[in-house]
């Protein structure tokens, strides 16, 4: 065999169920079965890689096939790698049975999905869908060094949308809620009107005109900006590769001291994981404290490749049959003292922005432009008249900068991200002020 300095095996097998929904008719439902394992060999210089699906752990000559074959695939590595040496540590665990859910019949879920869908069509609707998924995961892992580790999650999601058509105006909503462990579509449905109302009222708001001015973040793009612009520019492969704005700043005040923006694969979110994708569990890591860039996101390969001093392992994640990026979990912007209505008086006269709807950030030029679901202007301290077609931009440093005041409660918000490899995700904050903030819509030059 050839020179082998490390191996690890991760397999994956999971169930998923899907349901879609489309203006009252079941377009498409079923479940499906995935089993993928990654056999990786660090050899002399790189890394080799072996895919294999299905793959049964206990099968000791199928083990010893794949890992010679991922030594050979090594042996062609022209990229230089190493890993840290990092205790493996504790994961920490939650209990996401969801063992009735699974035994609910398909026929039972769509039609719970069908309520919720039905519930969106109000007056001035001209579609509606709706879409529910399920996944059940198990992941087996070991390495050459006899470690071996455990875990099953329960992953469960669903999203409702709306489109409100009046003239030849078109607006368009949508609602989700993504949780780990089970969730019951029927305790939801008023979200189904709300999302609807909303895309209604879209019709009758007003254009923000660009400039710069005071804004108040709700929690979800406030968590959006917590996860796109300081996230991504924390993870250990953008440090590595030399393309993050916040690469030479360890230990540099960048921001507010009421900022702390924090990670955390250990919290009960859509993005939890026992441990990652190298085996290595991980608790919360202050990405952000009080203002200053505390710790970096890593891989073990990162981490060897950056310096141990520079943050913690455990934050490698990746499809089944995918080799581990860094990658994040549940990344929030952590509380202040400030009350919502001491927010909206502070701000006097402003934008608040409401939602997410993307967005694009270069981690390595500091700047990104984010598109909000909805917001309303801040009159004398209170909420005014809607407005549509908003969004945020500007640049990393500056953003973290103007922050002055954050709030008391701070709610998660779910989804996937991406990064050439999809993984689940969750991102929350506070409200957040903002002393300045350059906003944009259909008023801009």
């Amino acid at each position: 065999m050839d020179k082998v300095r490390y191996y690890d095996i991760r397999c994956v097998n999971g169930d998923t169920t899907s349901i879609q929904i489309e203006n009252g008719s079941v377009e498409n439902a079923g479940s499906s079965y995935y089993g993928k394992a990654l056999i990786r060999v660090l050899g002399e210089n790189g890394w080799g890689y072996c895919c294999v699906s299905p793959f049964d752990m206990d099968d000791a000559k199928a083990k010893e096939a794949a890992i010679e074959k991922a030594a050979r695939s090594a042996r062609r590595a022209t990229v230089k790698a190493d890993i840290a040496d990092v205790p493996y540590g504790t994961p920490r665990s939650w209990n996401a049975s969801a063992k009735e859910q699974a035994e609910r019949p398909l026929e039972e879920k769509a039609a719970d999905l069908l309520l919720l869908e039905k519930a969106a069509r109000i007056d001035e609707i001209a579609a509606t869908s709706a879409r529910y998924a399920e996944q059940y995961q198990t992941v087996y892992f070991e390495d050459c060094n006899g470690y071996e580790a455990e875990s099953s999650v329960c992953r469960t999601l669903f999203t409702v949308s709306s489109v409100a058509v009046r003239g030849a105006d078109m607006q368009m909503n949508y609602e989700q809620e993504a949780v780990v462990g089970p969730l019951r579509i029927t305790d939801y449905i008023k979200k189904g009107e709300l999302c609807s109302k909303t895309a209604v009222d879209l019709l009758s708001a007003s254009a923000v005109p660009g400039g710069k001015m005071p804004a108040v973040l709700d929690p979800a793009i406030g968590g959006v900006f917590a996860h796109e612009a300081v996230g991504h520019a924390s993870e250990g492969d953008q440090i590595r590769d030399g393309v993050s704005v916040l690469g030479d700043k360890l230990g540099m005040q960048v921001g507010s001291k009421l900022v702390t923006i924090i990670d955390d694969p250990s919290m009960h979110g859509y993005g939890y994981e026992p441990f990652d994708a190298e085996g290595v569990a991980a608790g919360p890591v202050e990405l952000i404290k009080n203002g200053v860039v505390n710790k970096f996101m890593h891989s073990r390969e990162t981490l060897a490749a950056v310096g141990l001093d520079t943050g913690d392992a455990g934050h490698a994640r990746a499809e089944p049959g995918m080799n581990p990026l860094v990658r994040m979990s549940n990344t929030y912007i952590k509380e202040g003292d400030a009350s919502y209505e001491e927010i909206l008086e502070t701000c006097r006269n402003g934008v608040l922005l409401i939602g997410s709807r993307g967005g694009q950030v270069d981690p390595g030029r500091g700047v990104f432009q984010f598109n909000a679901k909805y917001g309303y202007v801040i009159e004398n301290g209170e909420t005014a008249q809607m407005l549509r077609d908003v969004s945020l931009s500007g640049d990393i440093l500056s953003v973290l900068h103007n922050i002055a005041l954050c709030g008391k409660e701070r709610r998660m918000s779910s989804g996937m991200c991406g990064k050439g490899q999809a993984v689940p995700v969750s991102d929350g904050a506070p409200h957040v002020y903002l002393t300045e903030a350059t906003v944009g819509g259909a008023g801009n030059d």
